[in-house]
């Protein structure tokens, strides 16, 4: 039986519309540069001193869980292809509160990531410039960011493509390098030779016990931010029914070899104990080759890999701001378009907070020490919107089974898997409070979520949210006689 949906969104036609100019190519790699990113090529070093070589299946474990996540997503995103992006689901199946703290907390995060990711500029182009003021490359980097997404969604797309591939291939060489290393029987400085034997030789898989282990979760979780991202593109993707779970579904694969590959081969090159927390481990790998140039190559890389996630943050920002605009719970200047389609007024504004990153470059001696914080604040924001998308769908089930039976992109598990990843979340937002550094920065984000609690209470007084607020009930008392003839 067919299945009826009351949106609490305008009408299509009364609103600006973002154009479909993302193609395959472009979702797949964007897929795969949100999944890989600064969390790895520079927090894996500090994981690593953690957890030892249990870090590998600490990346499993959360790449395990967020496939799922992703599955969820997608279901919901195919299950009505007027959903822009996660927000929407989340409004119209939890109501307009859930869409309101759902974008805006979105926005908090790629804006909080980006400025963990200027950082992280800032720390690679001292590889170069040792003397040059911090502010410096940041701003220059905010600059770029900004040309390139206000030209086209398709050139945003284009420079996304370029930014992952570099990626992967820096990714697959180390890979190689290291098996090399390996295969050649390449001795450290300290005589060390390079061997997989490195993984459990000194203490076992888990040498720094099971509260090691735990540590481990803390900053590998923001390895994986934006690994939602391609949901934030649907209402950009040409042909999304079939483009996003090509996307999907490869994230297992895309976890394995660029995550838990590389890793391996770090520590079988590098005994762990010898991983520097304040070094990149790629760097330090090519270096230790004796590949000088290689070091100043893969460094390069990192580069590129940090600017790639901040310019994934700035439009998924500005794509919120779009939304939010059109909702009304956003400045009407967040959704006019630019010829090209673009949110200009929604990208300025978004570059203004990422200037923040200057200013946190000169509040702590220890450029780790700012980032590590700032990553932690980004972790609980995400695990948030994740939560929202989980809820989402345990609520979709119930409300709208029609749609699920006829869904071709199922999440396996359905219900049973959404409760072991509520779970999961409580177990990380546990996980983060073991840590000093962590806990500090786990402290202070409830009071985003405040102040977003007093918005919305003045906000959903206005005229229209109580419109929206109508919608949403008659949509829920539509569903459920809808569920109940399903089911009869």
């Amino acid at each position: 039986m067919s299945q009826m949906k009351t949106s609490t969104h305008p009408a299509p036609n009364a609103q600006p519309h973002l154009a479909r100019s993302l193609s395959n190519r472009h979702i797949q790699l964007i897929a795969i540069g949100g999944a890989i990113g600064t969390g790895l090529f520079m927090g894996s070093g500090k994981t690593i001193s953690l957890a030892g070589p249990s870090v590998i299946f600490v990346y499993m474990i959360i790449g395990f869980m967020l496939f799922f996540v992703m599955r969820a997503m997608g279901e919901l995103l195919l299950s009505n292809l007027e959903y822009k992006s996660f927000s929407d689901f989340a409004g119209d199946l939890l109501g307009p509160w859930a869409a309101f703290f759902t974008s805006w907390t979105y926005w908090v995060c790629w804006i909080v990531t980006a400025i963990a990711e200027l950082i992280a500029i800032a720390l690679y182009t001292s590889f170069w410039w040792p003397d040059l003021p911090l502010w410096i490359p940041a701003l220059v980097a905010v600059t770029i960011l900004l040309g390139f997404n206000l030209t086209s969604v398709k050139a945003f797309g284009e420079t996304e493509f370029w930014f992952a591939l570099i990626k992967i291939v820096a990714i697959v060489t180390l890979i190689v390098v290291g098996l090399v290393m390996v295969f050649t029987q390449f001795q450290s400085p300290n005589g060390t030779p390079a061997s997989f034997t490195n993984l459990w030789n000194d203490g076992g898989m888990f040498p720094t016990g099971p509260m090691g282990f735990i540590a481990g979760f803390q900053l590998s979780v923001f390895a994986f931010l934006g690994v939602e991202l391609v949901g934030t593109t649907a209402a950009e993707a040409q042909h999304p029914e079939k483009n996003l779970p090509k996307a999907i579904n490869s994230i297992p694969i895309r976890i394995m070899l660029f995550y838990v590959l590389a890793l391996i081969m770090i520590m079988t090159v590098t005994p762990w104990r010898e991983v520097r927390a304040d070094v990149s481990p790629f760097v330090a790998m090519f270096a230790l080759a004796g590949l000088g140039v290689a070091a100043a190559v893969i460094n390069f890389v990192v580069l590129t890999s940090a600017t790639s996630s901040a310019n994934s943050g700035l439009y998924s920002t500005s794509r919120m701001l779009f939304g939010l605009s059109v909702e009304g719970t956003a400045s009407g200047r967040f959704q006019r378009l630019t010829r090209h389609k673009v949110p200009a007024n929604a990208l300025l504004f978004s570059c203004m907070f990422l200037l923040i990153s200057a200013v946190l470059l000169y509040s702590s001696p220890s450029i780790m020490a700012v980032f590590t914080v700032v990553t932690t604040m980004a972790s609980v924001l995400f695990i948030f919107v994740w939560t929202i998308i989980v809820v989402s769908y345990i609520v979709y089930r119930k409300r709208r089974p029609a749609l699920h039976a006829a869904s071709k992109f199922k999440m396996p598990g359905g219900v049973y898997m959404s409760y072991v990843l509520l779970a999961f979340f409580v177990f990380l937002i546990w996980a983060l409070t073991q840590k000093t550094d962590t806990l500090q920065a786990l402290v202070v984000t409830p009071v985003w979520f405040i102040g977003l609690g007093i918005a919305w209470l003045i906000i959903r007084r206005r005229p229209e949210m109580a419109a929206n607020h109508e919608l949403h009930r008659a949509s829920v008392e539509a569903d459920r006689a809808l569920a109940l003839t399903f089911r009869d």
